[in-house]
């Protein structure tokens, strides 16, 4: 019986680095730039343009990660299971549901509120409760996971389905530091609203 996972493949571990790597950069540097103020500091003290620098970085790797992951699916073995007309039609409806949740989550929270403005100081007036996140309370994570797990069910490589139990671990780690986090900052907010002081 021919393997599942063909290992020796470089690119299944370069698809594996950046799968863990790009939440574990985007929390550091965030949390570099809410206590230390880094990112904003290399722009001026200009916290908007900072937090475009990071939108496009973070954007960047995700499509650099993408990238790794097509070309690691082609270098997979396929299996006759996932190769079939059912298995496509619902990979079909899962990547246009996941893109759904991940566009429609961007244009809720604009480009600040989908890169960590929080942190660097610039806050969303209300929490954003209407569709996706009336759905989910993780849309853009959720959303890219039914991606990738719609993305590997269609090329029918089992490597890809168990990227994308990767991908969902990474992001539940990830979720662990950013959901107390950001929670935290706008309880602040709101505190020093009570108190009559401003929020930095």
């Amino acid at each position: 019986m021919a393997a599942l996972i063909d290992y020796s493949q470089p690119t299944l571990w370069a698809a594996v680095a950046s799968i863990v790597f790009n939440p574990t950069f985007w929390n550091i540097a965030a949390r570099q730039e809410y206590h230390n103020k880094a990112i904003t500091k290399l722009f001026g003290g200009n916290s908007l343009h900072g937090c475009y620098a990071l939108a496009v970085t973070i954007f960047s790797l995700g499509i650099i990660r993408d990238l790794i992951y097509h070309f690691t699916l082609q270098a997979q073995p396929v299996h006759p299971l996932l190769d079939n007309s059912t298995v496509k039609a619902f990979s079909y409806g899962l990547f246009l549901s996941g893109n759904v949740l991940v566009l429609s989550s961007m244009w809720a929270l604009g480009v600040t509120g989908t890169y960590l403005g929080d942190y660097f100081g610039i806050l969303m007036d209300a929490p954003v409760t209407s569709f996706p996140f009336n759905v989910t309370d993780a849309p853009m994570y959720h959303g890219s996971t039914m991606s990738f797990l719609a993305t590997a069910l269609w090329a029918g490589r089992p490597a890809g389905v168990a990227l994308t139990g990767l991908v969902w671990a990474a992001y539940t780690v990830a979720r662990q530091f950013e959901d107390p986090f950001t929670t935290e900052i706008y309880a602040k907010r709101e505190r020093e609203r009570a108190s009559g002081k401003k929020s930095s």
